[in-house]
């Protein structure tokens, strides 16, 4: 274990040099409105994190990868840092977290006459849930998953799970109200075809994830940490989360 870390260490250091100072970044599509390439500066996540390290006057190279690839290459020490995550135990061991992102408050989405509230759990039991692979999906419903109460269905994006609805493939999917809303407009159906949820899950933070044996990882994270809180004192943050719900 040592070893991998010394190599690590050494791979990080000359990458480094090599980029002058130029942090390196990744994260991953089809998680709109919050990254996907094709938003308006790579979605509403990407543009936080780019403006928050513009603060600092911190110069970074954007890369787009398969969420899977991104997060080890990143472990590996191929990036610097990657985002939206959220806190889990597993990734604790192996990430410092920066203060949060956006706040994520998840709520059910079904068709219109089959509502379910999260405070209702065992009506969701039988049915099929709908949730993008890669995605943490909330506590109480990954325990469901694991005692064979719910079957999960994985597609590449969420845009599909509303889609999937609407043929009756699948019985719900859970996200956040801006992104929820988001898949459904992307489905091009009607929104009177779906319900959302009046209650939320317990929320959730989306961060950006530096790995705990970067060489630099402690500088990093308290400068991304004070441009993120620029960014909001300036009144930027909330310009931001203005944009994408004009």
């Amino acid at each position: 274990m040592r070893q991998r870390h010394l190599l690590l260490y050494l791979l990080w250091a000359c990458t480094l040099g090599a980029q002058a100072g130029e942090l390196r970044l990744v994260t991953g599509d089809d998680y709109a409105p919050f990254t996907d390439r094709q938003l308006p500066g790579g979605g509403l996540l990407t543009q936080v994190v780019m403006a928050a390290l513009a603060e600092q006057q911190q110069t970074a190279r954007l890369d787009w990868r398969p969420w899977i690839r991104g997060y080890k290459m990143t472990l590996e020490g191929e990036y610097d840092a990657t985002f939206p995550y959220v806190r889990t135990q597993e990734r604790e061991a192996d990430f410092h977290y920066s203060e949060p992102l956006y706040q994520v408050q998840q709520h059910i989405f079904s068709r219109a006459g089959e509502a379910y509230e999260p405070e209702q759990l065992p009506a969701l039991r039988g049915k099929r849930f709908c949730y993008p692979l890669g995605w943490q999906p909330p506590k109480p419903l990954q325990e469901m998953v694991e005692r064979g109460e719910l079957t999960r269905h994985e597609p590449s994006g969420l845009d599909e799970c509303a889609r999937l609805l609407l043929l009756r493939r699948d019985d719900f999917f859970v996200a956040d109200a801006r992104l929820g809303e988001t898949s459904l407009q992307l489905s091009g159906a009607a929104r009177d075809q779906f319900h959302r949820s009046q209650g939320i899950f317990p929320s959730n933070a989306l961060h950006l994830l530096i790995p705990r044996h970067h060489p630099q990882a402690q500088v990093l994270l308290n400068d991304f940490n004070q441009g993120l809180a620029s960014l909001h004192s300036s009144g930027r943050y909330q310009k931001l989360l203005d944009q994408l719900v004009q």
